[in-house]
């Protein structure tokens, strides 16, 4: 499990076809977050919930599988690729953004970018049936990234970037028509969930409104 708050940014070192999937060599920068790093943990690249196969000075490997490939973009990465990068979090740890499983849904595509007094506006366009599972105001990962949801409508969200968020993520190498890794938030899922398993003929408490009034927003 992760939060979505970036620590580093790494660069994709080394990428090999092993059969239906992929190895991938990730450098990273920061020493401080991952000189300890071991095999077998699991590591956020660009997202997307990796295990570590490798480790070496300042780099690591992990095996993509192919269903992860067909779910993401991991599969476009080439050497010299920025990815976001997160470890697993620790049960010590603040959760600084919110729960993030590191199990990508889907691959959304830039639709509109705006500049707004520094910040920026970012509107993405992703598959209509995953409407359900994001609201207004609730928490969206992008490439791994957690950020609040500015305004929702069927098929496109749009987020507001801070400039801290944009100068140490790879969001800032963004732009129309980029795709990006989309991750809804877990809660979102569970609701919908549980409407469509439980019909009833009265219209559902659970509500955008209630959901806020209980502390999700």
């Amino acid at each position: 499990m992760f939060t979505g708050i970036v620590k580093d940014i790494g660069t994709v070192e080394g990428v090999a076809r092993q059969g239906s999937g992929m190895r991938l060599k990730v450098r990273y920068t920061s020493e401080a977050e991952f000189d300890d790093l071991c095999i077998d943990e699991s590591v956020s690249i660009g997202g997307a919930c990796q295990t570590v196969v490798a480790v070496g000075p300042g780099w690591f490997e992990v095996d993509t599988v192919a269903e992860t490939l067909k779910k993401t973009t991991l599969g476009s990465f080439r050497p010299g690729a920025k990815v976001n990068l997160e470890r697993a979090v620790r049960p010590m740890d603040r959760i600084g953004g919110h729960f993030v499983l590191g199990h990508v849904d889907g691959v959304g595509r830039v639709s509109r970018i705006e500049e707004v007094g520094g910040s920026r506006m970012i509107s993405v366009a992703f598959d209509s049936r995953f409407d359900a599972w994001i609201v207004s105001a609730g928490s969206i990962a992008i490439d791994g990234v957690s950020l609040t949801v500015a305004s929702v409508e069927p098929g496109e969200f749009t987020v507001a970037i801070i400039p801290y968020t944009f100068a140490n993520t790879t969001i800032t190498g963004l732009a129309t028509g980029s795709e990006v890794n989309l991750e809804f938030d877990i809660l979102g899922k569970y609701v919908a969930r549980q409407q469509s398993a439980t019909p009833s003929k009265e219209p559902s408490r659970i509500t955008e409104s209630w959901l806020s009034g209980q502390g999700f927003a």
